[in-house]
């Protein structure tokens, strides 16, 4: 055991000087002066999002959803954009309700959402509450995707143990013929979340590190916003 110990400590030692070897913020980056950013922070953020998507930006609209459960154990998942209110600073994602962050966002209806391009050196933060929209809503997102991604949606129960591939390709198969004999089905979990901004942070990455890091907050529950910028 104490060689084996050894051996995976070695190891370790080896990955972690490839991990301080590997570059950093070698792209070239885009400049930003947070005293030309807008008012609001929803428009800075479409604008950042707009340029990632038109650089062609690597998945842009993929974004960390960060919750907790009941008794404040954290956890975080990849999830897709599913909309945008840049006005309100408001954004949207979806989810099964039965899922982890479906009963983390019942218990607690807050999160936080980070975005981060290294391409750009670019990280966008938001958090505030989560609101659950209505069934209308949640029937044109789910209509709105692939035959494949309907189907994955109803494959085996999330977040429950697999036993193996076999169950899944068994499940999968199922699932798939259901897809194709009811199009217009949507699964009775499926779940569209909408998190209104209460603070917004970007960060802005610079090659001599001087980094620039502008943070908004809401005024209350109004329209209003004001900033403020943090060292980073």
């Amino acid at each position: 055991m104490q060689a084996e110990d050894d051996d995976t400590a070695a190891a370790d030692r080896a990955l972690m000087e490839r991990v301080w070897a590997a570059p950093v913020l070698a792209g070239e980056l885009p400049p930003f002066d947070p005293d030309t950013a807008p008012a609001r922070p929803g428009l800075l953020f479409a604008g950042w999002l707009g340029r990632a998507l038109g650089d062609g930006v690597p998945e842009p609209h993929i974004v960390t959803l960060s919750t907790a459960a009941a008794d404040g154990t954290p956890s975080a998942r990849v999830v897709m954009l599913r909309g945008v209110d840049s006005a309100d600073c408001a954004v949207v994602f979806a989810g099964d309700r039965l899922s982890v962050k479906g009963r983390d966002l019942s218990a607690r209806p807050v999160a936080a959402l980070t975005w981060y391009w290294p391409a750009y050196g670019r990280q966008i933060r938001m958090a505030g509450p989560v609101d659950l929209l209505g069934a209308e809503a949640t029937r044109q997102d789910f209509l709105a995707r692939s035959p494949l991604s309907r189907a994955a949606a109803f494959t085996g129960r999330i977040s429950t143990p697999l036993s193996g591939q076999e169950e899944y390709d068994r499940e999968r198969r199922a699932a798939q013929a259901l897809v194709a004999a009811e199009p217009e089905r949507v699964p009775p979990t499926h779940a569209v979340y909408r998190l209104r901004a209460a603070e917004a942070e970007f960060f802005q990455a610079r090659p001599d590190r001087s980094h620039a890091r502008l943070r908004y907050t809401r005024d209350g529950d109004g329209d209003g916003w004001s900033r403020i910028l943090l060292w980073p």
